[in-house]
């Protein structure tokens, strides 16, 4: 339920609404801050058939051009489907008829539209220490997430070159090397500087379903120079016991090659 929604605009007593603990986290990891629940009983019905159900709502601080959303567990029980393109949702009644519910299409577009609106609008976020009460989650929200330097300069400790801030004072690099060069045998640049990981500290594995057949793949060819980087890259993590060969009766799936941010 948005910020748009609010009980007195659905006609609902505030006395309904229950404490929540949880957040709402967006595509991006942005967060929503949820102020409280409630559980309201919803009849769906086509004036044919109908289905009643209790349904919980979580009351969110959010701008919104909707007054409720339906999110994917409430349509998983209801087992409705719902369709974009032709603007209706179906699901089952009780008596197992089929109920089909229509949006009205211009009504559609208005929200949709109102939604993008919404969504341009520009806020600026200033951030404030703490208050002698605690951060608060709608201070945490709004937090803005911290973005790796983008001006650096390399500085060679322990005989490892690192990459530091150029806003860094020269104080506060020294204190950073500091604290690398104790802690030098922490950080890895190569498979080969973290051989034998014991298995039950860490350990990757294939969550497979023995009563289900495994989706095959079409295999893939790559040219000579991705395949040179495949066989190097294997051997590094064979060498350093990351990896053993297994045989299959059929291959699962092809190797995907992704570009480290150096261009290796």
């Amino acid at each position: 339920m948005s910020r748009s929604g609010r009980p007195s605009t659905l006609q609902l007593s505030l006395d309904q609404l229950r404490p929540y603990t949880g957040c709402l986290y967006g595509f991006a990891r942005d967060q929503v801050e949820v102020r409280k629940h409630i559980e309201l009983r919803i009849t769906f019905t086509n004036d044919i058939a109908s289905r009643t159900k209790n349904i919980r709502y979580l009351v969110g601080n959010a701008p919104s051009a909707y007054n409720i959303l339906l999110g994917r567990p409430t349509l998983n029980r209801l087992g409705a489907i719902a369709s974009t393109r032709h603007i209706k949702m179906k699901l089952p009644s009780l008596e197992e008829t089929l109920i089909t519910i229509r949006s009205d299409k211009k009504e559609a577009k208005r929200c949709y539209e109102n939604n993008l609106k919404t969504k341009r609008r520009v806020f600026t976020v200033t951030t404030q220490p703490p208050s002698e009460e605690g951060v608060t989650r709608a201070e945490v929200a709004r937090e803005r997430r911290p973005e790796p330097a983008k001006d650096v300069l390399e500085r060679e400790i322990g005989g490892r070159m690192f990459k530091l801030g150029k806003s860094l004072g020269q104080g506060t690099q020294d204190q950073i090397a500091e604290v690398i060069t104790q802690y030098l045998d922490a950080f890895a640049w190569s498979a080969s500087d973290m051989p034998g990981i014991d298995s039950d500290f860490l350990c990757h594995r294939l969550t497979m379903d023995p009563q289900v057949r495994p989706v095959r793949q079409r295999r893939r060819k790559f040219n000579e120079e991705k395949r040179q980087v495949i066989k190097e890259e294997t051997r590094k993590l064979l060498n350093a016991d990351h990896i053993r060969e297994i045989q299959y009766q059929e291959w699962l799936e092809n190797v995907v090659l992704v570009k480290k941010a150096n261009g290796k």
